[in-house]
C-alpha cells in the first residue's frame, strides 16, 4: 500500500529550525531539490503499490532522497542516517517539514527498509536487526507459526498457536515446552482448563524443597525445549537463515520460509535414508538390524502411512 503526502512541503524559508533560522536557498541540496520533479515520479512510484493491501510502504521523497544522500557522498547506509539527523539540509532534501534530532521511520538499512531494531537485551547484543520469528517444534519438524518485521510480545500468540496444533492433529498436546515468557498466569489458566501441561517452574516465590522428581521433570522439558534452539542453529549454519539478502520484505519472507522447510527436507531426507538402509540390511541378512541411530519403528510407520509427525509423540515445543 502507499499513501501519498497530502499536505504540501513548506519552501525552504518556511522550513522550522530550532534556533530561528533559516534555510538558505543557495544551498546545494535545496537548489538539487528544486530540480527534482517528485510529484511526477510519485505517482508512478505509487502505481507499483496496491491501493489498500499492505503494509504503507515509505514516501518516495524520502526514500529517494536518501539514496541520493548516500550515492552523493558515498557514505555507508548508517553513516547516511547520521548526516540526515544531524543536517537540516538533508531533512529537507528527503521531504522533512521542520527540523527532527531522530530521523522518522527508524531507518537501518537503506536496501532493505522494511527492517526494524527489535530490542532484545540479550549479553552482547541488546539489539538485533531482522525478523522476529515465532516457531514452534513438533518431534523435531519446525512451523513457522508466525514471522514480522516490527517487535511483537511471543506470550500474546501461544494460544493461536496451540490451537493450530490441535487444528492440525485433532486434539491438544500433552505439554507444551516454552521460553520464560510464554509462562504467564493468563496462558498458565488457559492450559490448565485444556487439560495442557505448562513447562518451568510455578509462578510467584520458588519453593524452598524441590523433590527429585520435580527436578527431574525439569530438566526434561529444558532438554526437550532446547532442541528448538538446535533448529535455529542449524538453519543459520547449514543453510541460509543468517545470509537473507532479498530486498522486498515478501521475498525475504519466502527466503525465510524455504530455509525452514530444507531443514524438515533434511529430516524427512535421514528417515528415508535410515529407512532405506534399514530395509536393504534386513534384505541382505535376513533379519532386522537396528542400529542405536535409527529408530526403524518410527521411520517405518511415518513412510508407510504418509505421516510427516509421529501422532504417539503428543509433545510440542516453542521458542520465541
Amino acid at each position: 500500500m502507499y499513501r501519498k503526502e497530502e499536505q504540501p512541503l513548506p519552501p525552504p524559508e518556511k522550513f522550522e529550525l530550532p534556533f530561528e533560522g533559516k534555510l538558505s536557498p543557495n544551498n546545494r541540496w535545496v537548489i538539487m531539490a528544486e530540480l527534482i520533479p517528485w510529484d511526477d515520479f510519485e505517482e508512478e512510484y505509487a502505481k507499483l503499490f496496491s491501493a489498500e493491501k499492505g503494509a504503507p510502504a515509505k514516501l518516495f521523497r524520502m526514500a529517494l532522497g536518501t539514496l541520493i544522500i548516500k550515492e552523493k557522498l558515498g557514505t555507508s547506509d548508517r553513516e547516511t542516517i547520521e548526516q540526515i539527523r544531524e543536517n537540516p539540509y538533508l531533512q529537507y532534501f528527503i521531504g522533512l517539514n521542520c527540523y527532527q534530532q531522530d530521523v522518522p521511520q527508524r531507518i537501518v538499512s537503506l536496501t532493505q527498509p522494511h527492517i526494524r531494531p527489535i530490542v532484545r537485551g540479550k549479553a552482547g547484543k541488546p539489539i538485533e536487526f531482522g525478523a522476529k520469528l515465532s516457531v514452534s517444534c513438533v518431534d523435531n519438524y519446525v512451523f513457522l507459526d508466525k514471522i514480522s518485521w516490527e517487535n511483537f510480545n511471543e506470550s500474546c500468540h501461544l494460544k493461536e498457536q496451540v490451537e493450530k496444533y490441535k487444528k492440525t492433529f485433532g486434539y491438544y498436546p500433552e505439554s507444551v515446552h516454552v521460553d520464560k515468557i510464554y509462562r504467564t498466569r493468563e496462558n498458565r489458566n488457559w492450559c490448565k482448563e485444556r487439560g495442557i501441561r505448562i513447562s518451568g517452574p510455578k509462578l510467584g516465590r520458588p519453593p524452598k524443597n524441590v523433590s527429585e522428581e520435580e527436578k527431574k521433570q525439569a530438566h526434561s522439558d529444558e532438554c526437550f525445549r532446547n532442541a528448538i534452539e538446535g533448529k535455529f542453529g542449524q538453519a543459520k549454519r547449514r543453510f541460509s537463515l543468517n545470509l537473507v539478502m532479498t530486498k522486498l520484505p515478501e521475498t525475504s519472507i519466502t527466503s525465510i520460509a524455504i530455509t525452514f522447510l530444507v531443514v524438515n527436507l533434511s529430516k524427512l531426507l535421514r528417515q528415508f535414508l535410515s529407512l532405506f538402509l534399514s530395509l536393504f540390511t534386513n534384505n541382505k541378512t535376513g533379519e532386522l538390524i537396528k542400529p542405536p541411530f535409527i529408530n526403524f519403528d518410527y521411520t517405518l510407520n511415518n513412510f508407510y502411512v504418509l505421516k510427516l509427525i509421529d501422532l504417539s509423540e503428543n509433545s510440542w515445543s516453542k521458542v520465541a
